[in-house]
């Protein structure tokens, strides 16, 4: 079996007794030779955290994964702190049938045992991750029922975020209140679209508009004051920019059209299946 050794050392480590890099490859050296593994290559990475994935040897590891076989360390925390991080990586190593050593832990993939134990880790951080979105996503319900502030989305076009509170932004506003009265006066998506790129008038990321982009500023009732949530709509703390009336105006067309829409659809879907019998 051909191993891949991997050692590092962050720069607060450098002072710790053993964690030195050059003691981390000896013992491993050692490892691997009374486990009768050839060792296919040597990955190190000095001065970096294991925090983040963004370490050169790591990467370069990973991208060689066909010239080993098992992956060797001397500790867990050596190749990651961060359990999601360490989660991908053992996804990654299975789907390339690559074996995991961590020799002080002895987590061992290449036995039953190994496997075994390695599988009740990663289904434990699996369920920490849950379980953690559930409490996430009750505290931003319980937030949505109370009313109030943003609940993490981006600031949508005519407003930037400001310590948390979401402003007008002059210019954008204006153009929103320009899209709900031309929708209103009875210009379809299409037609606001192509008109605001034609003046070359930029959408939020500066690209070009689209009518699924209208669309989502015509159907979003934070415009009116409001926030939506999970299919709950409450009170916002933000300035309105559209009012209550012309926005129900708006969804009142749009719901009109999608009936007329779907109308039209079952009509010419009748026809041709009576064409065909005929």
């Amino acid at each position: 079996m051909k191993a891949a050794i991997y050692a590092r050392v962050s720069t607060e480590d450098q002072a710790k007794e053993g964690f030195s890099i050059a003691a981390q490859v000896k013992r491993l050296e050692a490892y691997c030779r009374a486990r009768g593994w050839e060792i296919a290559g040597r990955y190190v990475d000095e001065g970096f955290s294991g925090r983040s994935v963004d370490r050169p040897a790591y990467h370069r590891m990973m991208d060689e994964k066909e010239q080993w076989d098992v992956l060797a360390i001397l500790k867990m925390d050596r190749i990651h702190r961060n359990s999601k991080n360490f989660t991908l990586m053992m996804d990654d190593l299975r789907e390339w049938n690559k074996e995991f050593n961590s020799m002080q832990e002895n987590f061992d993939t290449t036995t039953a045992m190994g496997r075994f134990v390695m599988d009740i880790i990663q289904r434990i951080a699996q369920l920490e991750s849950e379980q953690i979105g559930e409490r996430v996503k009750m505290g931003m319900t319980a937030k949505a029922q109370k009313g109030g502030g943003p609940l993490g989305s981006p600031a949508p076009y005519g407003f930037r975020y400001e310590r948390g509170v979401l402003i007008p932004i002059k210019d954008e506003t204006v153009i929103v209140r320009r899209l709900y009265d031309s929708y209103i006066k009875g210009m379809s998506l299409q037609e606001i679209a192509t008109t605001l790129n034609d003046e070359g008038i930029p959408s939020k990321k500066g690209g070009i508009w689209s009518k699924q982009a209208i669309s989502k500023i015509l159907k979003n009732p934070l415009y009116t004051g409001r926030i939506r949530w999970d299919g709950i709509i409450s009170q916002g703390d933000h300035q309105s920019i559209i009012s209550e009336r012309k926005f129900l105006l708006v969804q009142d067309r749009m719901s009109r059209k999608a009936k007329n829409t779907g109308s039209t659809r079952s009509n010419l879907l009748e026809r041709e299946r009576g064409e065909a019998s005929g």
